[in-house]
């Protein structure tokens, strides 16, 4: 796994790790069932804090990315599980979006619909 922090970015440093773990476990580059390094281990390599990497694999394992396994360690979960919990995560966010703008079902529903007959 190759990771690198820009301390020139606008994105905090949890959320650049958070990123570009995704993007390789997406990708396969980093398959599941892959042991992530120590919180400490890889805050020692990147040269940040402990939280910073603490915050970054709660992040992941809150989207479904890893999972923690005690004094096992932080493992990746199957490309599968991590799709599922994306794709989960977006319709949560699209249907609170729908209900504070005051959409009804249908109406949601019809946006989805021709959201996705859209090309790529």
């Amino acid at each position: 796994m190759h990771l690198f922090i820009d301390a020139d970015s606008a994105s905090p440093p949890y959320e650049q790790l958070r990123s570009q773990i995704t993007e390789q476990v997406r990708s396969g580059a980093v398959p599941p069932g892959t042991r992530l390094p120590t919180v400490r281990r890889l805050a020692e390599e990147l040269g940040l804090a402990a939280n910073t990497v603490a915050r970054a694999y709660r992040e992941l394992e809150h989207g479904g990315v890893v999972e923690t396994r005690g004094r096992n360690g932080t493992f990746v979960r199957a490309a599968d599980a991590v799709q599922a919990s994306e794709a989960r995560a977006a319709a949560l966010a699209f249907a609170r979006r729908a209900h504070e703008l005051g959409l009804d079902d249908e109406t949601a529903l019809g946006w989805v619909r021709a959201a996705l007959a859209e090309p790529a």
